[in-house]
């Protein structure tokens, strides 16, 4: 089985969008983290994606702007929205490379009780906010529903300089085309695409999280490895399929 590439501008692999929306003001941490650790916490038929033998868990908090379906404009008011998500990475039997979220915290709840039935995604309802200060941006998230209610993070960082080379580690964890999830009785895949990503440095400047934590995922412990910050990418997601492996084509002849 061929575990696909890290490939950062792919072309898009399914003929009509299920969803449109664009992400914005992203910003993303990451730690390493051991890939026994994760692996018991990622749907049936999926295994940690790793990089030089380690895995990564992210948190990244954004706003998400227009969310409508198929060629449809953007829903109004409920289709905007601020979302901070803890997220791990994972591969499925047939080599796709993907994303797995443990929680997905959103400031409408329309949304979040849509995604919990559909895909069963695991969205929660919490207040949000960004403040911006010049370069710096503060992200603040209170978990509402389901719980645990009352849940906090809070973070800030200074937006650096454009990355015009990106690391193979900031391609690792942003160059991620579809998600996986475990839904009526399935292993979904669910591909997206967007532009290349348009990444800046970034100094993480305050964190008290615990989110992460909440996720299921031991407390990070010491600064993230990878702080990056992008201002966002229209993005289209294709209908889910059943992550199961492909099957095995001729032989090549010699």
């Amino acid at each position: 089985m061929d575990t696909e590439p890290v490939d950062h501008e792919p072309r898009q692999s399914f003929p009509w969008a299920v969803l449109r929306q664009r992400w914005e003001d992203l910003t993303f941490l990451h730690w390493a983290v051991a890939p026994e650790v994760v692996a018991p916490l990622l749907p049936a038929g999926t295994r940690p994606d790793t990089l030089d033998g380690v895995s990564y868990v992210g948190l990244i908090g954004f706003r998400m702007v227009g969310l409508g379906f198929g060629r449809g404009p953007g829903v109004p008011y409920f289709g905007t929205f601020w979302e901070t998500n803890v997220r791990l990475y994972s591969v499925d039997d047939a080599g796709r490379r993907a994303v797995v979220f443990r929680s997905l915290d959103a400031s409408r709840l329309v949304p979040v009780l849509v995604a919990r039935v559909t895909l069963r995604l695991p969205y929660l309802w919490s207040w949000m906010r960004m403040d911006r200060d010049g370069d710096r941006l503060t992200y603040r998230c209170r978990r509402r529903w389901p719980g645990p209610a009352g849940t906090t993070s809070r973070m800030a960082v200074r937006v650096g300089e454009p990355i015009v080379d990106p690391t193979p580690l900031e391609h690792f964890v942003t160059a991620r085309w579809g998600l996986h999830t475990r839904a009526h009785g399935r292993t979904l895949h669910l591909p997206n695409w967007h532009p290349r990503w348009p990444l800046h440095r970034a100094e993480l400047l305050h964190l008290d999280d615990e989110l992460v934590a909440a996720a299921g995922l031991p407390a990070p412990v010491g600064p993230p490895v990878s702080v990056l910050y992008s201002p966002g990418v229209p993005v289209r997601f294709g209908p889910p399929v059943a992550a199961r492996p492909r099957r095995a084509g001729p032989p090549e002849s010699q």
